[in-house]
């Protein structure tokens, strides 16, 4: 008797954890469907000239452009900081600028976005005298680096400390055992924090609305004049009253959607996990 009712509670909890878990990834399943069944429509009907068009043409090529152009440079500039703010979190996790670190990247990871480009554009827009493309970069860029600092630290803070030792015993200096053997170690977390990053980023709105500008009706040509971006683009079509323009709208969400599952989910799959 004791044994079927812990089985059956067994497979009551099972069940139930199951349909949470379900639960919380349909809204995910909900919006690919809802852009799908809506964008597919005007991508087909707009073929090669919507992906790669201008604005006047009924396309959003260049937006598509400055996407990539923004993604490109926010990572350049923040990635590399961001893993070195991770690995010196890690390696001074009892010291007060190490705490104080990992407090400020939690906070900066819930910070409102649009203030970020409040801050840019009174550090670099006002002083230009124009938006650009660096502006918008160096708010999202600001924005990535957080989620890259923290999974980084986490990653780190997952190998036993006895590849440390290992290291120091075939004498390996400190740098030498943070970024030859470490840092490689742990790169499947580390990736994972760069790709969520630069997801984050490529789907900002609020503060590229006060950095980059938006250039749809040619493609960029200069990282130091405006340049649009597919959120921010889609943001100002549903500002439209015009049907053809939240068509359109639904259409750049279709792309967006695509690139995000074209470029992010191979790379996660193909990471290989590192036993240790």
């Amino acid at each position: 008797m004791f044994s079927f009712d812990r089985k059956l509670k067994e497979k009551f909890f099972l069940g139930l954890t199951g349909s949470l878990a379900l639960l919380a990834v349909l809204p995910l399943f909900h919006i690919i469907y809802t852009v799908t069944m809506n964008g597919l429509s005007t991508l087909l009907a707009g073929g090669t000239t919507f992906i790669t068009g201008s604005l006047e043409e009924g396309g959003i090529g260049p937006a598509i452009a400055g996407t990539f152009i923004l993604t490109f440079l926010s990572s350049i500039i923040g990635v590399p900081l961001a893993i070195i703010v991770g690995i010196y979190a890690y390696e001074n996790p009892k010291s007060t600028i190490g705490r104080w670190t990992k407090s400020l990247l939690e906070i900066m990871m819930e910070f409102p976005t649009i203030l970020v480009g409040v801050f840019v554009m009174q550090l670099v827009v006002v002083p230009m005298g124009t938006y650009s493309a660096v502006a918008g970069a160096l708010a999202l860029a600001i924005i990535l680096m957080p989620y890259v600092a923290i999974y980084t630290h986490e990653a780190m803070r997952r190998i036993p400390f006895t590849y440390r030792e290992a290291g120091y015993a075939l004498g390996l200096t400190r740098i030498n055992v943070l970024f030859r053997l470490l840092a490689p170690m742990a790169k499947r977390g580390i990736l994972t924090g760069v790709l969520i990053g630069m997801a984050k980023a490529a789907g900002e709105t609020a503060p590229l609305l006060f950095t980059a500008g938006g250039l749809y009706e040619s493609y960029p040509s200069s990282i130091a004049r405006p340049v649009g971006a597919v959120p921010l683009l889609i943001y100002q079509l549903v500002q439209s009253p015009s049907r053809a323009d939240h068509e359109m709208a639904w259409g750049a969400s279709l792309v967006l959607l695509l690139i995000f599952l074209a470029v992010f989910v191979p790379l996660r799959l193909s990471l290989k996990e590192v036993k240790l």
